[in-house]
């Protein structure tokens, strides 16, 4: 009996805060799938790289990642980030990979209504990751030369202001085993700053110890997508174990990595909203 008085006081007791983590449970996941996924952080950020020539002194780079158009980033909602990355007034735009979520290669041509949209001064470049390894790879790359972005498979690209050059390198997907940074260091020049596009951004150990580069450009983490806050993220993909969301010293080259515009699995984020990153150009005193 009185056994029986003790569990009926202690379920009296505990109801009350199981019906409030079952609404805080509730409202978390509204939250994540609702609120955070569409609400795109605008990062701003003024990186000095040591060889900059004092001609792109204040040049604007915007980098994005992992759009991952499926049925969830609908070509609406990419338009709407698009239009933000628009109003940075970017000289540059910079998209390291994911742009489509695997087993998705019907989607592809839905790309180019976005991505025709973008109005850098000067160029977009895009490097690919594992997830548009693992659709119709021709058809994404055609997507991209009619689109006029230009697409650096294991390729150096520079741009020039009068006699200044700034290098612009990207590496095919590490994870699929498509990168070959040898065949990028032998196209690129030994003098003018150098940035690389890379998808995964561990691949940075192997990167700075070049000694080449003054900044690698990366995403593939969606920074942990679902994450506590104050804690690393519980689940991280192979290649972003240690650099996964924000700005690293590795040697003596900087690494920014993105977390993304879209999402896999259960399509949510929480504590790692969807980010644009404008990073502008300093030289160094």
């Amino acid at each position: 009996m009185k056994n029986r008085q003790w569990l009926i006081k202690a379920r009296r007791f505990a109801w009350p805060y199981i019906r409030w983590l079952f609404w805080l449970g509730f409202c978390i996941l509204l939250y994540s799938k609702l609120i955070e996924p569409n609400w795109i952080e605008i990062n701003s950020l003024q990186l000095t790289l040591p060889h900059l020539a004092s001609e792109f002194h204040g040049y604007r780079i915007v980098h994005i990642s992992d759009i991952h158009r499926d049925q969830w980033m609908t070509t609406q909602r990419l338009q709407r980030a698009f239009r933000l990355v628009n109003q940075q007034q970017p000289d540059l735009i910079a998209i390291t990979g994911d742009l489509v979520t695997r087993n998705s290669s019907s989607l592809i041509p839905s790309l180019k209504l976005a991505l025709e949209k973008l109005t850098p001064k000067a160029q977009t470049f895009v490097v690919l990751g594992n997830h548009d390894h693992e659709n119709d790879i021709n058809a994404l790359i055609k997507v991209l030369e009619q689109s006029g972005i230009s697409h650096l498979c294991n390729s150096v690209s520079t741009i020039k202001k009068g006699n200044a050059t700034l290098h612009i390198a990207g590496v095919d997907d590490v994870q699929m085993g498509k990168s070959n940074l040898d065949l990028v260091l032998q196209q690129l020049p030994s003098e003018g700053a150098a940035i690389l596009l890379a998808h995964e951004p561990d691949f940075a150990y192997t990167s700075a110890a070049t000694e080449r580069f003054d900044l690698q450009l990366s995403g593939h983490s969606h920074g942990g997508q679902i994450r506590l806050p104050f804690f690393k993220p519980m689940i991280l993909p192979p290649w972003a174990q240690k650099y996964y969301s924000g700005q690293y010293q590795v040697g003596n080259m900087l690494l920014h990595t993105n977390r993304g515009l879209g999402m896999t699995g259960l399509h949510l984020r929480l504590f790692a909203r969807p980010e644009i990153t404008v990073i502008t150009l300093v030289e160094k005193e």
